[in-house]
Parts: structure tokens; sequence; C-alpha cells
């Protein structure tokens, strides 16, 4: 449950995936920082398509499920399974609410030390300083197109669900392309963002469960 919501924070910035190649580190990290968080103050919602691939280990064949994405500013995320199966997650707030084609659950961050370190997380996304959290140590490389920010967790509650979470930011208006996450199994989640919207009007009722 935690992971599916981390990837919901995650998702908080969202724009089509490009091919990439050819990246090196980052000369100037201080300028990008920067031009993250200048972008991150104009983003006040988002909407598009998502795909999602699942390795597992032991399987051969990739999951692959596909669904919408909803984000309005400053806490509300709606990420919504349509193919192959059902699965909603809404984040309002403190409050989670999960619901899949037999039921629904609520879950509350309050006194949950895993969702304080998410809802950390959750507001670097927003505020565009991803790069300054504590909890990751994060390396920053580029190309022509993309920066690529590998994080790897030194929160040992994060540590427990990922090994690494690699982040692709478009460098025309910093809005995060695509996130690969590796767990300690081995396993990895990759997700790609589609026909975005960007501050379009998002109705609240949007990140209401029904």
């Amino acid at each position: 449950m935690c992971k599916w919501m981390l990837i919901g924070i995650f998702s908080l910035l969202s724009l089509q995936i490009q091919a990439q190649s050819g990246f090196k580190p980052v000369g100037d990290l201080s300028a990008v920082k920067k031009e993250f968080a200048r972008a991150a103050q104009q983003m006040q919602s988002i909407q598009c398509d998502f795909v999602q691939e699942k390795n597992l280990s032991m399987l051969s064949d990739k999951i692959t499920s596909k669904g919408k994405f909803w984000f309005k500013r400053e806490d509300k995320v709606r990420m919504e399974y349509q193919q192959p199966s059902f699965y909603l997650l809404v984040i309002n707030g403190k409050d989670i609410r999960i619901k899949d084609a037999q039921k629904e659950s609520k879950v509350s961050g309050k006194n949950n030390k895993l969702f304080e370190q998410i809802n950390k997380i959750t507001v670097d996304c927003v505020r565009g300083t991803v790069l300054d959290n504590a909890d990751f140590t994060t390396k920053a490389f580029e190309n022509a197109q993309s920066y690529r920010l590998e994080m790897v967790p030194v929160n040992k509650a994060l540590a427990s669900y990922f090994k690494t979470i690699t982040l692709l930011v478009d460098k025309k208006d910093f809005t995060v392309s695509n996130i690969t996450m590796a767990e300690p199994s081995g396993d990895d989640t990759s997700i790609s963002f589609l026909h975005k919207q960007v501050n379009a009007n998002i109705p609240d009722a949007v990140f209401v469960v029904k």
C-alpha cells in the first residue's frame, strides 16, 4: 500500500516521455535547483495518461497497466488504474483512500512515520526542492533533452521499499516524464506519463472517492 502512495506522490509533476541517451554529470547543480523551484511554483495542476510496466524477477514478461492521473496543488492526487483491472488511489491532504473492484479502504497519515516521510517528498516535489531532500543521496545527470536524477534512500523506512528511484525531468519545463523504482528484491516499476495538460481546471470532486 505505501509503495503505491509513493508512486502517486512522485507522480506530482508529469510529461510525455522522450528518448534518452548520452547523459553526463550536471555541471551546475545550484542552477538546476533554482530552475526546478521556479517552474514548480507555476504548476497548479496536471492531468494526463500513464503507462506502468512492472518487471518481476520471477517472471519473464512485463506486467503492463494503464490509467489516468490527476494532481492539484497543494496536496491532491488521484491515480486511477483502468487496465487490465481497476485500482484507485486518492490522496487528499493526510487522508488516503484506496479502492478496487471489491472494496474501499481509508488510511490516515496521522502518527504514521512512513507517511511523514512520504508527505515530505510531496512537499519537496511541489516546491521543486526534491534535490535537497535529506532522506536521499541524489546524483544528477543531463543530456540535451532531460535531467536524470538518481535517488538512493538513506531513510531506513524508504530503503526497505526502494533501492533507487530515478526521475527523468524535461528541460523545457522541469516536469517529470518518467519514474523508475528499483526494489531491494530485484523487481522494478517504470511509469511514463503521456498527453499531459498543465494548469487545467480540475474540480475538487475528482479527489473524492465515490
